[in-house]
């Protein structure tokens, strides 16, 4: 019986070299990736079919937001909860593991690499915690950890796995054009929990509006934030590509408005807001738009329904620093 094995697949160049270590030993690989308004799943797709991987991708977007509101072992340098995140992963990962009758889960993890989240520690913490600790092989670095149940029941021959630790990438990238691997996307980043900025309003998010939904995440992606009160949010885009974003995310209750015959930012505040309110978003969509600097503009201005001009004068840069989150 062919053994059988679930990729916990990223898509870069790490993730791909461990699929190919395990194909080597005659293993079928089924790749799972998962997916949340924070990341998505677009590199390992692209990646997946370079290598003619077979991809299962899993939206988590609920249980990871309910894990982000309270890491267990804390953020990193932002709002990024890496154990956590990666423990939700492989336990995800380890049910797939069971309802597919697959042997064991493996990951493109090298030992060493991340200092948070691939130290020795970081690496057995997350596998503990998965509850699929005896099937979970790191194929890259795994000379260097204790033998896993595969390992020991020989699915897998632990003396044709690796031993790489550190940060360096030149053994990575020989070993890519050993396997004939011509594509594979730059070591970057690809969580928005990693950004400053991001983390700053998913922060105000959390903390002013505990029954936010999904959508008030989503426009955390997009534009200039600002609060003139305490629980209201005023969104500026700051670009056609922010504009075009926000006009999909707009829904009925939103106040929304727009330069009269100039070119100028998209401006919402999501669920609407009092005339106070109102007058600062617009003050703010003449202060950002191309009309003449410390000169009034007209604003269209839709709320319930109902659209209407408005003269205002664009709101003070003092104002706007202060209100900007």
């Amino acid at each position: 019986m062919t053994t059988k094995a679930i990729s916990l697949f990223s898509g870069g160049l790490d993730s791909i070299l461990a699929v190919k270590v395990i194909q080597d030993q005659g293993i079928s690989v089924q790749g799972v990736t998962f997916e949340t308004p924070f990341f998505n799943a677009r590199k390992a797709r692209e990646t997946a079919r370079h290598i003619q991987l077979p991809l299962l991708v899993v939206d988590i977007t609920d249980s990871h937001l309910a894990m982000l509101k309270a890491p267990r072992y804390g953020y990193g340098k932002n709002m990024n909860p890496c154990i956590d995140c990666h423990t939700l992963m492989l336990s995800g990962a380890g049910k797939i593991m069971e309802d597919t009758g697959a042997d064991f889960l493996f990951t493109g993890e090298v030992l060493g690499q991340r200092p948070m989240s691939q130290t020795r520690q970081s690496l057995y913490i997350v596998a503990k915690n998965s509850g699929y600790a005896d099937y979970i092989i790191r194929p890259l670095s795994a000379q260097l950890l204790a033998e896993t149940r595969p390992e020991q029941e020989g699915k897998v021959n632990r003396q044709q796995l690796l031993a790489l630790q550190g940060r360096g990438r030149k053994v990575q990238m020989a070993m890519a054009i050993t396997y004939g691997v011509h594509y594979y996307p730059p070591p970057a980043g690809g969580c928005l929990l990693t950004d400053p900025m991001f983390s700053r309003r998913l922060k105000d998010l959390f903390s002013r509006d505990p029954n936010h939904a999904i959508r008030d995440v989503e426009l955390l992606k997009y534009g200039r934030h600002f609060r003139s009160g305490e629980s209201v949010k005023i969104i500026v885009g700051r670009n056609q590509k922010d504009n075009e974003a926000l006009q999909k995310l707009i829904r009925d209750g939103d106040t929304v408005m727009s330069m009269n015959q100039l070119p100028g930012p998209l401006v919402m505040i999501p669920g609407g807001g009092n005339e106070e309110v109102v007058k600062n978003a617009a003050r703010l969509c003449v202060l950002y738009s191309d009309a003449p600097e410390n000169e009034e503009g007209i604003v269209n201005i839709t709320r319930t329904g109902q659209s209407h001009l408005a003269s205002f004068s664009p709101a003070n840069r003092s104002d706007a620093a202060e209100w900007i989150i």
